[in-house]
This record gives structure tokens, sequence and C-alpha cells, in this order.
């Protein structure tokens, strides 16, 4: 198995400042745009780009949630062991609001398919965009492409994204992972 950096902590503050200033440019003061993280991983991300929007751009009464897909992925009945599930946290009404999804890596677009069908069960939203960290493009199953990407990655089978937060990993990063067949 080997490992090459893809983006260093640097590089990653440096495109979720891009990304924040993207999302300023499309939903202004956020008063009827929601964030909702998908769980578990895409939580990160939402919660940075949450404090950066406060803290460095000073907009205030921004809507966070977290969306858990666990039993809405069409692939959850595969699995041989058991799946857990993360907790949905959603305390506002997604009823005419834009709700901007964010998840950390774009791969085959089944946890943004199962992201679809579970958040009507909390409205219906007027608009719905993607945001991801890292999109694998050649790795698609499903016609889904991010409105907001960070990094663009065309990596094939045998190889894994990983993206790594401080929070979690203890560092920032993402990095390519090649493992033998």
């Amino acid at each position: 198995m080997s490992q090459k950096i893809l983006l260093t902590s640097q590089e990653v503050n440096i495109i979720l400042h891009r990304l924040a200033c993207q999302l300023i440019e499309n939903h202004l003061d956020f008063s009827t745009t929601v964030l909702i993280g998908i769980q578990p991983r895409g939580t990160f991300l939402a919660e940075r780009l949450k404090k950066l929007l406060q803290d460095e751009y000073g907009i205030t009464n921004i809507a966070l949630g977290y969306l858990d897909i666990t039993f809405f992925r069409d692939d959850f009945r595969r699995n041989d062991k058991p799946l857990d599930a993360n907790k949905t946290q959603i305390d506002f009404l997604v009823e005419d609001k834009k709700v901007v999804f964010i998840d950390d890596v774009l791969f085959t677009g089944r946890s943004i398919r199962a992201a679809l069908t579970a958040i009507q069960s909390f409205g219906r939203p007027s608009e719905i965009e993607l945001l991801v960290l890292i999109d694998r493009r050649f790795s698609r199953h499903l016609p889904i492409q991010p409105d907001y990407r960070g990094r663009q990655v065309d990596a094939i089978n045998n190889e894994k994204v990983k993206v790594c937060w401080n929070e979690k990993d203890g560092e920032d990063g993402v990095f390519l992972i090649k493992t033998e067949n």
C-alpha cells in the first residue's frame, strides 16, 4: 500500500476559504439557505465552513444540520456487517429553503442520491446544491455533479481518497492511497 499527498493542511485551508467565498457569492446572507453535512465525514467540512463564514466573513445565523443517510442507501442491505447509523440533527425547516449538501468526497454519487431521498422527510427545499472537498470524477455511477468542488481527483479503482480532519485525525490533509490487488 502506498500513500501520496494530494492536499496539504495549507492547501485545504486555501480551498476552504475559496469554497466559503463561492457560497457567499451565491447565498449572500444565508437568510434562505441551510447547510446540511452528510454524516459522517461531511460534518467536519460543514462545521469548518460554518466557522469560516462566521469568523472570517461575519455572516451570522447560519443554519447547519447533519443528515444520516445510512438506511436510505441502495446498498445498505448488501453489507455483511451491521451498519452503524449516525445521528440526524436538523432542527430547522427545509421547506422552501435552499439546501447545500456538504460532503468530503463525491465518489459514486450513491450517498448524494440517498441524501436527496432522506431530506424529503424534512420538507421540500426550493433548491438543492452540492459542495464537496474532493470530486472523484471518473468513478460516478449516477449522473450527479457538484456545484462547488475543492479539488478534482482522477483516481482509479484500486485507489482510495482519504480526507483527514484535524478535529478527528489530528491533521488536515487529503491522501491518495493505492492498495495492491
